[in-house]
């Protein structure tokens, strides 16, 4: 008979993806112990019911399970099933579901699809509130000296912690608190890829007070995308972007592709065009409509004649394309990226080097991350509000693409080696491999919780 877990991702398409990925790989290589059962915490629309079909049909060890829309039952859902769950794994979101399964001796396990090293720092934040608050140190000096982090500034902490005087800066303060007492943390990272944050959250160091170790962690990646049929239904206007790279030299095209939530105003999307043209690269970019904007066509979004001057190297698609495939593709040589982690490690798969260009929530540590201690991206310089001009992204990119010198020779001889890394950690004895085992084991543990 299989042993039962249960995974509880946070609301949104993005947040569901990276839970399904952490899935398919459990049952991957433990399909003959272990069912999974992923909670559904809102009513899928039909885009999301189409993917889920997909992933159930090429995985039936995997089930899906609707919440009540009005009340997110998890105490009778955990009692519900025949036999008590091995293990509740859950999004960092959603930690207040962790003290239910706890009451019912089910032992619980935060998923991170982030970098260990923003895993390091909300750790970490407990005791940095405790030293710059009440302590009176520093909260410049802190930041600087953060276990297995590079040094970091007030401007590179995620959005939700980098007013202290916020709401949800003491939201984070307790869950950061309640993380500490979980029985474990998973991350979608590899060990090669950021040893320094990893081995500071294993050997206790972002949880400095005598009294308390760090849970133990469990590095699985890289997990990407790789589910057919995951595309938006109807939106068929990203596919004629494979068909255009296909007719591409290898390495020839630089990516442009700034996540689900990464919208310009109008100045800086023309900054951006008049960057691609005066660089004279070859270039795929994916855009969205501008912030505060009705849904407007590209020529009016774009400088007069831009689409017909540069048609014969570029290629511009509204809103969307399948960037894994795009990422994948042979004749793609560089990603301007807005550093979200699941489109990092999507790059990092491929051996695809960056240029970081972070928008929101923690991209701006990501950004260090990848620059600083990866080197697996070139950074750009910002103007007052954020705002890069055409002279900045079009140098960058020149750096980006030149492949035979410099930085851009560096940070793509950097991203190959993190590629067969990342490859040799999701292969039979690889790190990540090993990680998943140890984690089944002890699921299967009795008295584990």
């Amino acid at each position: 008979m299989k042993e039962g877990i249960v995974l509880y991702p946070a609301m949104g398409r993005g947040h569901l993806v990276p839970m399904v990925e952490l899935a398919k790989f459990i049952t991957t290589h433990h399909n003959a112990t272990i069912s999974v059962t992923l909670l559904l915490p809102s009513p899928p629309n039909r885009s999301t019911l189409h993917y889920i079909s997909t992933v159930t049909a090429a995985a039936p060890s995997i089930t899906f399970h609707q919440l009540s829309h009005s009340n997110h039952n998890i105490l009778g859902t955990l009692q519900s099933f025949p036999t008590k769950p091995k293990a509740f794994i859950f999004d960092f979101f959603n930690h207040s579901a962790a003290a239910t399964a706890a009451s019912l001796n089910i032992p619980t396990f935060y998923y991170f699809p982030n970098a260990a090293s923003c895993v390091a720092l909300f750790l970490y934040l407990p005791t940095i509130h405790q030293n710059s608050i009440k302590n009176g140190y520093s909260y410049v000096d802190i930041l600087r000296s953060i276990p297995g982090l590079p040094p970091l500034s007030p401007e590179d902490m995620p959005a939700p912690i980098s007013d202290r005087r916020s709401q949800s800066y003491e939201s984070f303060i307790t869950m950061s608190l309640h993380m500490r007492n979980t029985n474990g943390i998973i991350i979608n990272t590899f060990e090669n890829l950021e040893p320094k944050a990893i081995m500071a959250l294993k050997n206790s160091a972002c949880v400095p007070e005598s009294s308390e170790t760090s849970p133990p962690v469990f590095c699985v990646g890289p997990l990407i995308s790789t589910t057919k049929g995951s595309d938006p239904v109807g939106d068929d206007g990203g596919r004629e972007c494979l068909s255009w790279l296909n007719s591409q030299p290898s390495r020839s095209v630089v990516f442009l592709s700034f996540g689900s939530y990464g919208r310009f105003s109008k100045v800086q999307m023309r900054e951006i065009a008049v960057a691609l043209e005066r660089c004279g690269k070859r270039f795929l970019w994916v855009v969205r409509d501008p912030m505060g904007s009705e849904v407007v066509n590209l020529e009016a979004l774009l400088p007069k004649g831009f689409l017909e001057r540069t048609k014969e190297k570029g290629m511009v698609i509204k809103n969307w394309v399948p960037q894994v495939e795009v990422l994948s593709h042979d004749s793609v040589g560089g990603f301007v990226t807005h550093c979200g982690w699941n489109s990092v490690m999507e790059a990092v798969t491929f051996g695809v080097p960056m240029v970081a260009w972070p928008l929101y929530a923690e991209q701006n540590l990501n950004k260090v991350v990848i620059v600083e201690e990866m080197k697996v991206a070139l950074p750009l310089k910002e103007d007052e509000g954020g705002f890069v001009r055409a002279s900045e992204l079009e140098e960058r990119v020149n750096e980006l693409m030149e492949s035979e010198i410099g930085r851009g020779k560096e940070v793509r001889e950097r991203v190959l080696a993190a590629r067969n890394g990342g490859a040799a950690a999701l292969a039979g004895g690889g790190s990540s491999r090993v990680a998943l085992d140890g984690l089944v084991r002890l699921w299967k543990q009795k008295g584990s919780c």
